[in-house]
């Protein structure tokens, strides 16, 4: 990480009063500011190497790749913070304190500083959504047939997963009035 970004972040947490910012003394505003450069650095060297490459950005994304890449990002965004499979990612960062419905679970941030905020970021659907959706949104730009086809596959598994709990509560209400 850069000295700018460093100086960044410190000069956040002094003029915000990151101490006084949580009751719980948890959040870590240096982290969260660190993620969020990282991710607007990410953006613009995206956008810089597209400009050096001379490629054109596309005018506009059509309904039906920007549906799938909006269930796309839901699947995604759920499969990285939520399903058992990915606990792996998340344990570093992570603590588990539950078990949600299907292969879901649920963890909670651990850690200080930067690790907590990565923790806080993997631990959440809506937050992760947001990389996800700039990743793919990137690689629509320069790969969309490539995208288009992970987009569907992931598009057919949230669909699958929708279908399934359809089933379920289908299911428990047929017994139920049995």
């Amino acid at each position: 990480m850069s000295d700018a970004m460093d100086q960044a972040a410190e000069t956040v947490g002094r003029v915000t009063g990151a101490d006084e910012y949580s009751e719980e003394g948890e959040v870590s505003l240096r982290g969260l500011a660190t993620l969020a450069g990282v991710y607007a650095t990410g953006a613009g060297v995206f956008a810089w190497r597209m400009r050096a490459s001379g490629r054109q950005l596309p005018e506009r994304i059509p309904p039906l790749d920007l549906f799938l890449m909006g269930v796309a990002t839901y699947r995604s965004s759920r499969l990285l913070t939520k399903d058992k499979v990915t606990s792996f990612l998340r344990a570093p960062f992570t603590r588990r304190t539950g078990s949600l419905h299907g292969a879901e679970v649920m963890d909670v941030p651990r850690g200080h500083g930067l690790h907590r905020s990565v923790g806080e970021l993997l631990a959440c659907p809506f937050c992760v959504a947001v990389w996800i959706a700039g990743g793919l949104t990137a690689g629509y730009a320069t790969a969309p047939r490539a995208t288009r086809l992970v987009t569907s596959c992931l598009s057919s598994v949230a669909l699958s997963d929708w279908l399934q709990y359809a089933w379920s509560l289908t299911q428990q209400k047929a017994e139920g009035e049995g």
